[in-house]
């Protein structure tokens, strides 16, 4: 190592040395400071020119092309979302911190729609603002389809806080990026716990929403801050409220792939293929003395293809001004007695059931009316076929023993 500190051994020369003309001097560094602002103000005109930025297509509007932005694009429901867009040739953008999503969803896009320009994936966490504001200021987008939430009712009830900041604080984030940046489009992904316990089914648009968990609370105070904000906006809302959601693509390339941790909190659908594969020693129903035909809660179950659809159709039919809120269903609701056995017959493997008491925050009986979207958005839920769901997504699990079988990192675009 070099040391550059010298320490002088011999005294100073009496040598005389030349004068400085104050003046020349003063002049000298007064260049040399104006040679640092006009450098300065050039960097400065230069990053600010679309040349020096080297603009994607995602980040600039483009005749004919729609870029939407799907928040947890890398979860269950949000991948197939992309999926789906991708495929009716949609510009893609998902922002996910994969907290729920896999990586593995992912790439699986990625390799589908390679082509420059189509798809993008973003790591990020909603709950930054400064980092959601730059991502929106970075990015032409002109829809939102925002699915980024935490949604399981019974960690709800264990971790209130947690579910207010995720989908309530989080949302309002999003809104107001939206609104900086003049995005004219927002579906958002609500539920049906917004509704709570209703007196009277099928539940329609009109039912009462009284939602007995911090879940459907959370839920609930998003839905109330987006219609509040639509009353001086003319920006296009659609909310979908949607039921328990099963199945995977039917193509095989997507499928559920929960958190190990988590699946305690999981959908039925998760713990029963678990069960069927050995992952755990059997099937825990919670709740057997509701008020229902066989004492187990009755649920609408839709499969996970025909929500993404409905949720393109809404974007498709949103309007400036206004706000189309909707049900998504099939109209028909299955005990959890009921799935278990489809799901025994999907498996081919008898299932270990263990009944226990009700679980914190549950409702006994909940399934839609779906005649509104059926009449505005010409919307028809078709993957009716409980089996048939459930054996699409068994082969999916089949083939995917340790889900995408990736390792999450994190990935820029």
């Amino acid at each position: 190592m070099l040391n550059l500190v010298r320490t002088r051994t011999q005294p100073r020369s009496n040598r005389s040395m030349p004068l400085v003309d104050p003046k020349k001097k003063n002049n000298f560094v007064g260049k040399i400071l104006m040679a640092a602002i006009l450098t300065a103000l050039c960097i400065l005109m230069l990053k600010q020119s679309p040349d020096f930025n080297s603009p994607t297509a995602f980040s600039r509007y483009e005749p004919g092309v729609t870029h939407v932005l799907v928040t947890g694009g890398a979860g269950y429901i949000g991948s197939h979302a992309a999926l789906h867009l991708l495929k009716y040739s949609y510009r893609v953008t998902i922002v996910d911190n994969l907290s729920r999503g896999n990586l593995g969803a992912v790439r699986i896009l990625q390799e589908l729609f390679p082509e420059p320009g189509r798809f993008q994936f973003i790591y990020a966490d909603l709950g930054d603002a400064k980092v959601v504001h730059k991502i929106f200021s970075q990015n032409a987008f002109d829809a939102v389809m925002h699915f980024a939430a935490v949604a399981y009712v019974s960690e709800s009830t264990l971790d209130p806080l947690k579910y207010y900041h995720n989908i309530t604080s989080n949302t309002l984030t999003v809104l107001e990026a939206m609104t900086t940046r003049g995005v004219p489009t927002l579906i958002y992904s609500s539920t049906c716990a917004t509704y709570g316990e209703p007196e009277k089914m099928p539940i329609t648009e009109e039912t009462p929403q009284l939602p007995i968990n911090p879940y459907g609370k959370a839920k609930k105070m998003a839905e109330d801050i987006i219609l509040d904000f639509h009353k001086n906006s003319n920006m296009s809302l659609m909310i979908l409220r949607y039921f328990n959601v099963i199945g995977s693509d039917p193509n095989g390339r997507l499928g559920e792939a929960p958190r190990p941790e988590l699946r305690e909190h999981g959908r039925i659908s998760g713990a029963c293929f678990d069960a069927a594969r050995g992952i755990i020693p059997g099937l825990k129903v919670r709740g057997t003395d509701y008020k229902t035909a066989d004492g187990t809660c009755i649920r609408d179950y839709i499969d996970v293809t025909d929500l993404v659809d409905a949720h393109v159709k809404a974007l498709e039919k949103a309007r400036p001004g206004k706000v189309g809120i909707y049900n998504v269903g099939t109209g028909r609701g299955r005990s959890v007695k009921e799935f278990v056995e489809a799901c025994m017959t999907a498996t081919g493997v008898p299932i270990k059931v263990d009944f226990l008491p009700r679980r914190p925050g549950d409702y006994a009986e909940v399934y839609s009316d779906p005649t509104k979207i059926r009449n505005e958005l010409n919307w028809t839920a078709k993957y009716t076929d409980l089996q048939e769901s459930l054996q699409i997504a068994w082969k999916w699990q089949k083939s995917h023993l340790n889900g995408y079988a990736l390792s999450v990192a994190v990935a820029t675009s």
